[in-house]
């Protein structure tokens, strides 16, 4: 029902996502199937612009840690390219906002001008997606409404949607005919969702699960009459469109007694070109330090423009290096509250991935590993 206003026939996916996990196991296989759609398996995500050509999908699920690689990938390009295409790339993404953000506010001569980008830009940039896709869909953790709304000034529907392993796994999705970019949609049919008086999302309905395998405690913990305990913190807007703020266990509570939200403050920390990855601590602290993993293809770009080794153990130690990506910090820091600042940091050459057990299967960095990892260099960062 949530797919059917553009027509679903002759559907063809692209799936990437480790098929184990019951986010690409319902909406990267079994849905699919439930369809009669063709389904095309990615040779791996370093694969996947080639294979988004071969296979010319028309709906594809992923996770924003793909959306955020995307974006990088894309500003990469269309700096490389500068002149012209930078300046008309610019004006596609500030009309595209404008659009999107503020409905029916487009001048007549700006009309004519976003015609003109959607001919010589968006056009290129759908073609670049294979050309005939309806929808990305994206779930498994919050998106950064900046790269929402990146994508959707592209001329790409990308819908956003919620659940977990434990509701089926979906609870709600935006719908193509009204998307709310900062929120994942209204519950879906038969679905119940209320806010608790501490602001967790509980969910009730068929789609929750029974129980875990053999752990009655658990279970007694997250399904309490009824209604499933998510653990995300979030609120339900005036037309019944939730948004998720936060996860509960998560939520950094500084020194002073505030509450800040780590995944905001990553969010716009890996936005910036220079950073690929990031985690932001705090708590109990008088406040925040993060971990930072730099950008790959900036670190090389840098260390050949800077003559610098581009043994990328040695060049998070560079002192010249190290402020390069200090600026970066202080970018995003000038538009963060007080609290939410990052005052120090420590550089990684050591990605964040499910190989080395730092993230899980659908790119969520796993914080008890890090600071497992890392602990005693981070805390370090308070002396």
């Amino acid at each position: 029902n949530l797919l059917s206003s553009f027509g679903l026939e002759n559907e063809v996916f692209l799936s990437f996502l480790p098929l184990p996990h019951s986010y690409e196991y319902t909406g990267g296989q079994f849905f699919p199937i439930s369809i009669g759609a063709e389904v095309y398996f990615a040779e791996g995500i370093e694969h996947l612009a080639r294979n988004m050509k071969e296979a010319r999908p028309t709906l594809m699920t992923a996770v924003p840690r793909l959306y955020e690689s995307m974006h990088a990938r894309i500003i990469r390009g269309v700096e490389r390219s500068g002149g012209l295409k930078a300046k008309l790339f610019e004006i596609a993404l500030q009309l595209g906002r404008k659009k999107i953000e503020h409905p029916g506010s487009l001048s007549l001569g700006e009309k004519i001008l976003d015609g003109l980008v959607e001919r010589l830009v968006r056009n290129k940039v759908r073609d670049n997606f294979g050309g005939r896709l309806k929808a990305l869909v994206s779930g498994g953790a919050p998106l950064n409404l900046d790269i929402g709304l990146f994508f959707s000034a592209l001329g790409l529907r990308l819908l956003q949607g919620y659940g977990q392993t434990e509701s089926a796994p979906i609870i709600s999705a935006n719908p193509p005919e009204r998307i709310k970019l900062h929120t994942v949609g209204p519950p879906l049919l038969n679905t119940e969702v209320k806010i608790a008086d501490d602001g967790e999302i509980l969910v009730r309905g068929d789609l929750v699960m029974k129980g875990y395998w053999r752990n009655e405690d658990a279970t007694k913990e997250a399904i309490q009459d009824g209604w499933l305990h998510t653990g995300d913190v979030g609120v339900i807007d005036e037309d019944g469109y939730i948004e998720i703020t936060d996860r509960k266990k998560e939520i950094i509570v500084n020194s002073g007694g505030d509450n800040i939200s780590p995944q905001r403050v990553e969010g716009f920390l890996t936005l910036e070109p220079e950073i690929g990855q990031a985690v932001v601590c705090g708590d109990k602290k008088p406040h925040l330090i993060a971990l930072i993993v730099p950008d790959a293809d900036f670190a090389g770009e840098w260390a050949a423009s800077n003559k610098k080794s581009t043994n990328f153990t040695h060049l998070v130690e560079d002192e010249e290096f190290i402020k390069a990506l200090s600026q970066a910090v202080e970018r995003v820091n000038n538009n963060l509250g007080a609290i939410e600042r990052v005052n120090k940091f420590m550089l990684t050459a050591d990605p964040f991935t499910v190989e080395n057990e730092q993230m899980t299967p659908t790119l969520k960095v796993r914080r008890h590993v890090i600071n497992k990892i890392y602990g005693d260099q981070l805390e370090a960062l308070y002396r």
